[in-house]
């Protein structure tokens, strides 16, 4: 078959796969339409009709209309490009046959054959794999083997087909290349079709068990921890709901950047959050938290500050303060345990308090501690009603006793009157009293348990000389004085809220609809160790996906500097790293490269996938020149590159630079964690923020703060040079501004004046 042949079968194929799909989409609208006649039908007739028959029947009708509207909007998001791939592969015994990957699967109506194979499917992963020849693939934990002959990947547009091309080891390289070589919209860009081997591999890891990936920047942690989330709804979507599982970002902006992706990756209704916020919505406080970033602020300004301050946040979130915490959890359960004495009613014991104590700090541990109390309350109750019956049983008999011998026994009929009166009486009024008593004997009882309000708990820890020192006998004088000096005022930082997270969890326990089954943590680096550990408790889960880059831990002043203790916390967890990058050109990664030698981490060079690009550019600028900022852009878009972000290192010189640039006449905006990102404009970033973006190009500016050679100014440095994918430009006084040498054979010099 000649190549013009070959490439009007394959045409012919999308043809027919894009008719399949308009037959199905009119059938799924038609049924939609039937759905919503037969639920308003149903709504008319419910008080004419039998009740439950009106009410099964708009539930039927509506399970039908949701299973159509899905298979509608599945197909729309596809139409464009059903699919992506193709491979030549025949089963070990099975005929040889070709399928062809795509984002969702589609099959024959009345043939079942496949059309279209989900790029999630068992046998989808031997396109990843990235061998020809004998393979084997695992399917539900079996281990199955066949033969690929070949793959193929398609060009497709609006649902026509540009090109394809066979795809080898070497075509593979090319078409990554052609790939990167793309613009970047601002927004995440799905992979599904460029996925490699290394890549694939985390993606499909277990999917029962915790995983950290160390991954470089540019490395596509983000993409691969959204695609692994798309992977574990496919796989395991049967035992969870997307509901249950949650995605923790570093900040809005970021949840604003990755909008488009999950739901093209058929995930919709997970949810998408910070740390901050998850912990305010589970705990139900509202606290108006510290800008954490001040914090950086300040230490971006003053880098050779040792103010004792930083001591705090950092204490905050080692493994010491969930000691402390423990310690703090115990100290109030003695105090509620001291509180359990018998139970009684009337005269009679009911329960005795060491064995409810017992239940309480020993049988019902496992429990919050709210839960255990309401626990012991339904045990008091079973209790006091079982045993009320054998006390009036015994009372009753004892006043019949007491009657029949008065009557039977007393020959004084005056003093034998008064005396069965009086023991009936007593008998008429004891009784019903017991009866009363019993009713509301467990609740009287556990009203000495009060319920915990966690955010006064918390703040008299803070604020506590005494308990300080009974639960942090490690800390010195000065330390604990220096402890309840900085909380004398009441203000919440983002430290405090594992703290409160954890004391929540383990008092009142977390609700259901916060109790997230599964988690996704993008920039974990970023999170402390009790942050970690405070969110495995109260979810009492593992089941964690944790990406991170050590080299762009920033805020590391109160956050990880090694993965160790992380390990320690998940000991269940899978290590993975990814050292090469799909982000940036190798003449971009020579010089962030040359960035992380310097740091103090011992971390290895990130290798850059072999694609060149424009030699990084530095220009010489004492001062803000409007015309260089020009020039610059202008060059940027000769080479068509729209997206454009100028980062400088600190937020007050990003705002200076955007009133700056708009006295200038050049369209810009300044980007918080609240910003929605519009890319006609250039985008004006403090360093900080810019961690997990990438842009075309990236102008760098260091006029009146450069980066200093120390660890934080360092890692700033490092996360700004990585977000560029193709040109890179450094407007500064000299080299020095940004960590390089006077002469680099890595960056073009310019001299401007």
């Amino acid at each position: 078959m000649t190549v013009n042949e070959e490439f009007k079968q394959e045409q012919q194929r999308l043809h027919d796969t894009v008719h399949y799909m308009d037959q199905i989409l009119h059938s799924s609208k038609r049924d939609i339409e039937t759905a919503q006649e037969n639920i308003r039908s149903a709504m008319t007739n419910v008080e004419y009709l039998d009740s439950s028959d009106s009410f099964l029947n708009i539930l039927m009708n509506t399970r039908f209309f949701e299973l159509a509207r899905n298979q509608k909007e599945g197909l729309e998001a596809i139409r464009q490009k059903p699919y992506f791939a193709r491979i030549h592969f025949q089963r070990e015994q099975e005929n040889e046959e070709f399928l062809y990957i795509g984002k969702t699967s589609l099959f024959h109506s009345e043939t079942h054959e496949p059309i279209i194979v989900d790029w999630r499917s068992p046998v989808a992963n031997v396109y990843y794999d990235g061998r020809l020849g004998e393979i084997t693939y695992d399917v539900r934990g079996e281990e199955l083997t066949g033969h690929l002959f070949a793959k193929r990947q398609y060009k497709i547009e609006n649902a026509k087909l540009l090109d394809y091309r066979d795809v080898d080891l070497t075509t593979n390289d090319e078409l990554l290349q052609e790939a990167l070589e793309g613009k970047a919209d601002v927004r995440l860009t799905e992979i599904v079709s460029t996925i490699q081997k290394e890549q694939n591999e985390i993606i499909r890891a277990h999917l029962r068990q915790p995983i950290l990936v160390q991954g470089a920047a540019g490395s596509g942690k983000t993409t691969i921890a959204l695609h692994r989330i798309s992977y574990f709804l496919y796989t395991m979507g049967d035992h969870f709901n997307p509901e249950q599982l949650m995605i923790l970002a570093p900040n809005r902006l970021f949840i604003d950047y990755i909008a488009d992706v999950l739901p093209e990756l058929g995930v919709d209704k997970i949810c998408q959050t910070t740390y901050a916020q998850y912990v305010l919505d589970a705990v139900n406080l509202k606290l108006k938290l510290q800008n954490p970033n001040d914090q950086l602020e300040q230490l971006i300004a003053n880098p050779s500050s040792t103010h004792e301050g930083w001591m705090i946040p950092k204490m905050k979130g080692s493994p010491f303060y969930e000691l402390m915490m423990n310690r703090y959890l115990q100290h109030y359960e003695a105090k509620l345990a001291a509180l359990f004495d018998d139970v009684f009613i009337e005269k009679y014991r009911i329960m005795k308090g060491d064995h409810l104590r017992k239940l309480f700090l020993v049988e019902f541990h496992y429990m919050p501690v709210e839960k255990r109390l309401e626990r012991i309350k339904k045990v008091i109750q079973t209790e006091v009603k079982r045993k009320t019956a054998a006390v009036l049983t015994t009372l009753n008999t004892r006043y019949e006793d007491a009657i029949g011998r008065a009557l039977n026994g007393m020959r004084d009929a005056e003093k034998r009157r008064h005396t069965v009166t009086k023991l009936i009486d007593e008998r008429d009024d004891r009784i019903p009293k017991i009866k009363q008593e019993a009713k509301t004997v467990a609740s009287s009882y556990m009203r000495k348990f009060q319920k915990a309000k966690i955010k006064q708990l918390y703040r008299t820890f803070l604020t506590s000389r005494e308990l300080l020192f009974e639960l942090a006998p490690e800390l010195s004088v000065e330390e604990t004085e220096l402890f309840l000096e900085a909380h004398q005022k009441e203000q919440w930082a983002l430290e405090d809220l594992a703290a409160l997270l954890f004391l929540h969890a383990k008092i009142k326990g977390i609700e259901d609809k916060w109790k997230m089954r599964v988690v996704f943590i993008d920039e974990v680096q970023d999170y402390s160790y009790f942050q970690l550990a405070a969110l495995k408790a109260g979810l009492e889960t593992d089941m964690f996906t944790m990406v991170g880059d050590l080299a762009q831990g920033i805020h590391s002043y109160r956050s990880l500097t090694e993965w160790q203790p992380v390990l320690e916390l998940f000991p269940r967890a899978t290590y993975a790293t990814l050292q090469k990058s799909y982000r940036t050109t190798i003449e971009i990664m020579e010089v962030a490269n040359a960035i992380l030698m310097q740091m103090d981490e011992d971390l290895p060079l990130v290798e850059p996938v072999v694609r060149h690009g424009k030699k990084p550019e530095f220009i010489t600028a004492e001062n803000f020149d409007d015309n260089i900022i020009k020039d610059v852009l202008a060059k940027i878009r000769e080479n068509r590159h729209q997206s454009i972000a100028l980062i400088c290192k600190t937020t007050d010189e990003a705002v200076q630079l955007v009133k700056l640039l708009e006295n200038s006449d050049i369209p810009a905006q300044l980007l918080d964690e609240n910003s929605a990102i519009d890319q006609q404009k250039l985008l004006v970033i403090p360093s900080h923020l810019a961690k997990g973006l990438e842009f075309d190009a990236v102008i760098l500016t260091s006029f009146d703060t450069p980066y200093y050679d120390n660890p934080l100014d360092r890692k700033l440095l490092y996360v700004a040079l990585t977000r560029a994918m193709h040109e890179l430009y450094l407007i500064g006084p000299s080299k020095e501004a940004f960590l390089m040498k006077p002469i680099s054979a890595n960056i073009s010099g310019e001299k401007r004046i």
